[in-house]
Parts: structure tokens; C-alpha cells; sequence
């Protein structure tokens, strides 16, 4: 399987920005739809957005939609996470995932994962 390594995580101000980078080796980058997903204190793995596997085609959650935006480089073989106007409620573990084929937007539906990177934001 395609591994995923997530970076550029941190501490930020509410309001600021931070690009989330996801490095792919392994396996052939161009072939897999890739996602993002974060998980808060306590809670289960929430869906941040997706991105088709030439970059034509993006979803996001509502809750990110407007203030986040992702996007690829199939030559680099990295998905990115470009993420402002930041709330408190955004700080989670960030995940990146990879996923063969579209079957939906669960943590099922992507077979392969980041080891997470921590996203912080204070009020």
C-alpha cells in the first residue's frame, strides 16, 4: 500500500492560517483518490474534503467549505491542506488517507493513512 507521510502542522492564533503537506511514496500517486480527515480530543475521525485523482473534482465538508481548500501535485506526489481562518474547534490530529476508488467518505472507504499531524488552534 501507498505510504502517507503529514507534515506542517502546529500552534496558531484563531484566524490565522497553516498548509498541511502529505508526502506519498510507494505506490502510484496518480491512481488514488486522496482525503483528509482530523479527529478531536474524544472524538471519532471526521471528514475534511477529497480530492479526484487529477485534481478536476473536490468535496468538501460544510463545516471547512470556504476556509479550506485541497489540492495535489501528481508530479511531487503530495496532497495539500491549505487551511484559514482557523477556529478553536478546528484543533485536531489532521490525517491524510488514500483510497483506490470512491465509496464514500468514511474512514472505511480509505485504505491506507498518515501517522497524523496535530493541529492546535487557541482563542
Amino acid at each position: 500500500q501507498v505510504q502517507l507521510v503529514e507534515s506542517g502542522g502546529g500552534l496558531v492564533q484563531a484566524g490565522g492560517s497553516l498548509r498541511l503537506s502529505c508526502a506519498a511514496s510507494g505506490g502510484t500517486f496518480s491512481t488514488y483518490i486522496m482525503g483528509w480527515f482530523r479527529q478531536a480530543p474524544g472524538k471519532e475521525h471526521e471528514f475534511i474534503a477529497a480530492i479526484s485523482l487529477r485534481g478536476r473534482n473536490t468535496y468538501y465538508t460544510g463545516s471547512v467549505k470556504g476556509r479550506f481548500t485541497i489540492s495535489r501535485d501528481n508530479v511531487k506526489n503530495t496532497v495539500y491542506l491549505q487551511m484559514n481562518s482557523l477556529k478553536p474547534e478546528d484543533t485536531a490530529v489532521y490525517y491524510c488517507a488514500a483510497a483506490t476508488r470512491y465509496t464514500g467518505t468514511r474512514t472505511a472507504d480509505f485504505g491506507s493513512w498518515g501517522q497524523g499531524t496535530q493541529v492546535t488552534v487557541s482563542s
